[in-house]
């Protein structure tokens, strides 16, 4: 392998001869061998967004020359394409600032930028006085944790919960007669329609989604034009406004200035909020799909009241079983979501004095969490809500047998004696009309007009 030598500030660094960056990126390469979590393309494709962002606002400024500018916008635009994936190979788990990898950045740009510069006969690009004027680390990197963050929630996240919470309301209204019995604390209950049991899930679904959008939202305003501490030092006094302008323009998402630069350098409580309404999400999901897999538990020895699509055989062993794995899956990717927000969580509350040094954990996280919500909940839409269907004679065979519907003769014959009847009926093995006509509490015209299922599936009319 051919080398060539760079320096940077600390002297001189021994770097493989077709690598674009630079002497930074190699230190770094050099002193965190630490793991293989690096940074996904999503976010370095972000990071060259608002490098290209940066290159347009510093020209209209009079910061930049303009072929300059041109020449590294075009850069930033090859490695949004993913043209330059493989230039980007630092850890995660590096300085808390995301210093090493915005250096990663500036050098690539330059130094792809100078080839291109050098053929068509221009001037030298610098990764310091051209591609990072008017930026810090610190405020650059907060930033594209908000930009990445508000890029993949609103063109994959929030629209595939949108899409799961619908396939619940379709489900709802298309089982909403189907009656059946209703369980709390694992035991039978007052009937209710299959149609009322997903509507639940729709709407925890739909509060989730409100969540999302409200953590969306929280990241929109950007510390951009903060440079090292938030106070803006060596920045144009419109370069915030400007440059949230381009980035607006340039993805369709508001973004706005922070008010307060300060708080979005020092402590990042915006993701933290985010985050937590992950958090809710996994939580919703998995009391969503543990319902599914408790109904169709069986199938003859369970509930075996909901048939889930059999995706694959489900064991090695057993001839002929199915398992809910879309469950399965969604719930282990909710566990991990919710043990990745303790991460960000306790990583946002260690910002010290003008800085927080966690930020490579903390947006580490919210992307993971985020890939893994997405696509966990794009699966068990396609792959089992949508295919599911109630076994409803064996819903209905619950629900003549279930001893709660003697809570409609509470009117009637009172608590206490409504509770007589069905400590009857379990003692002897009898179905509660049988009790009630050996009991003789009610008679056997009265509780046929009352123990009727299907009037018990709302408030009193009357």
């Amino acid at each position: 392998m051919d080398f060539r030598t760079e320096s940077d500030s600390m002297g001189e660094v021994t770097i493989p001869s077709d690598r674009l960056y630079g002497a930074q990126t190699q230190r770094s390469l050099n002193m965190f061998k630490i793991g293989h979590d690096t940074f996904s393309p999503e976010f370095i494709h972000g990071f060259a967004l608002l490098k290209k962002a940066a290159a347009l606002a510093n020209t209209e400024l009079g910061l930049l020359a303009p072929e300059k500018a041109k020449i590294i916008a075009a850069v930033c635009d090859e490695i949004i394409a993913g043209e330059l994936d493989d230039q980007f190979p630092l850890v995660v788990w590096q300085t808390g600032s995301g210093t090493q990898t915005h250096m990663n950045l500036n050098e690539v740009i330059a130094h792809r930028a100078a080839e291109k510069a050098k053929a068509a006969g221009g001037a030298k690009i610098d990764a310091h006085d051209d591609v990072n004027i008017s930026q810090s680390s610190n405020d650059v990197f907060s930033a594209v944790m908000h930009i990445v963050t508000a890029q993949m929630w609103t063109k994959k996240l929030i629209p595939t919960v949108e899409a799961l919470r619908l396939a619940f309301e379709k489900k709802s209204e298309q089982y909403k007669s189907v009656m059946k019995i209703g369980r709390t604390h694992m035991m039978d209950a007052t009937p209710m329609t299959f149609g009322q049991e997903l509507s639940g899930h729709a709407a925890q679904l739909e509060f989730a989604e409100k969540c999302l959008k409200q953590g969306l939202e929280s990241v929109l305003p950007l510390p951009l034009g903060g440079t090292a501490i938030g106070t803006g030092l060596n920045t144009h006094i419109r370069f915030a406004e400007v440059i949230a302008k381009k980035l607006t323009e340039l993805t369709g998402i508001p973004f706005t200035p922070a008010e307060n630069k300060f708080a979005l350098i020092a402590a990042h409580d915006p993701l933290v909020f985010a985050s937590s309404t992950l958090k809710v999400l996994a939580v919703a999901c998995i009391k969503i799909a543990n319902d599914l897999r408790l109904l169709a538990s069986g199938p003859r020895t369970g509930f075996g009241e909901l048939k889930l699509p059999a995706n694959e055989p489900g064991s090695s062993i057993m001839p002929g079983k199915v398992n809910p794995t879309q469950v399965e899956a969604l719930t282990m990717v909710s566990i991990q979501t919710i043990g990745n927000d303790f991460a960000v969580s306790f990583a946002g509350s260690q910002g010290q004095l003008q800085l927080n040094t966690y930020k490579p954990l903390i947006i580490y996280n919210i992307m993971h969490s985020t890939e893994l919500m997405t696509d966990a909940c794009k699966s068990f839409r396609e792959n089992c809500v949508d295919g599911m269907v109630p076994d409803e004679k064996h819903m209905r065979e619950h629900l003549d047998r279930s001893l709660m519907l003697v809570t409609a003769l509470n009117p009637v014959i009172g608590y206490d004696q409504a509770a007589k009847l069905a400590n009857y009926a379990l003692d002897h093995g009898l179905t509660l009309r049988e009790a009630a006509e050996k009991l003789n509490l009610v008679s056997m015209d009265e509780f046929d007009r009352v123990v009727r299922p299907e009037t018990m599936i709302g408030p009193n009319t009357k």
